[in-house]
Formats: structure tokens, C-alpha cells, sequence
């Protein structure tokens, strides 16, 4: 069998999309897990492309919630970790933006200083 390859499509209406290549004709046996639970109604259909599948995988429930969560997508016959997705909610969330938005103005407050610094330099 050679390499699977997953690519996400889009995620819309809390379900997540991609597309599963590399399987040919047959269908990928695939393990879809959040907090190494296995998620349900995961979907897996023949894409109009040759030799690819159609991935869905509903959100669940218990994914949405403060903090970062990740789901899973491994190869079931190998085990390898062919993808992954994650959701970011919450608190946590306005934390981090607000401290990489500080540290943005930070930074380019240092930059402002060092070009006009050069800038009087070389007058």
C-alpha cells in the first residue's frame, strides 16, 4: 500500500473535511481521536477523484470547550499520525492574543527606534 497522504478541504458547519490519497481504490482504514477517544459518525466516502477519499469528521461536543483541543487522524494498519486539527476557545485564548499583540509592539517599537536612530546617523 502506498503512503497516506490527508489535505484538508474546509471545515464548515462543525464538520471538518479532507481529502485521503494514496490508498487507490481501497478504502483507508483510519482512526479519528480526540483525548485518545475515538470520535464518532467519522465518514469516509469515494471522492470524484481516482484514488481518493472524502474525509469528514463532526466536531465533538466534548472538543469544544477553553483551551486547545486536538483531534487526531492516524493510519489504523500502521499507527502513524497521518494529520491533525485543532480548536482554540476561551479565555486562554484572548491571553495569548493579547500577549503576542504586546510583544508585536514591543518589537516593532524596537524597530522604530533603530530606524530612526539610523536615519540621524547617516544624515
Amino acid at each position: 500500500m502506498n503512503q497516506l497522504v490527508v489535505t484538508k478541504s474546509k471545515m464548515q458547519s462543525g464538520v471538518w473535511q479532507g481529502l485521503v490519497t494514496g490508498s487507490g481504490d481501497v478504502a483507508p482504514a483510519l482512526s479519528v481521536t480526540h483525548l485518545e477517544q475515538p470520535v464518532d459518525d467519522v465518514t469516509l466516502t469515494a471522492a470524484k477523484e481516482a484514488g481518493g477519499w472524502l474525509l469528514q469528521i463532526p466536531v465533538p461536543a466534548e472538543a469544544i470547550t477553553d483551551g486547545v483541543q486536538t483531534i487526531l487522524i492516524s493510519d489504523t494498519a500502521t499507527g502513524d499520525r497521518l494529520g491533525s486539527f485543532t480548536l482554540i476557545a476561551g479565555e486562554a485564548l484572548g491571553d495569548d492574543l493579547r500577549a503576542e499583540v504586546d510583544l508585536l509592539r514591543a518589537e516593532l517599537d524596537m524597530l522604530k527606534r533603530a530606524f530612526r536612530r539610523h536615519c540621524v546617523e547617516t544624515m
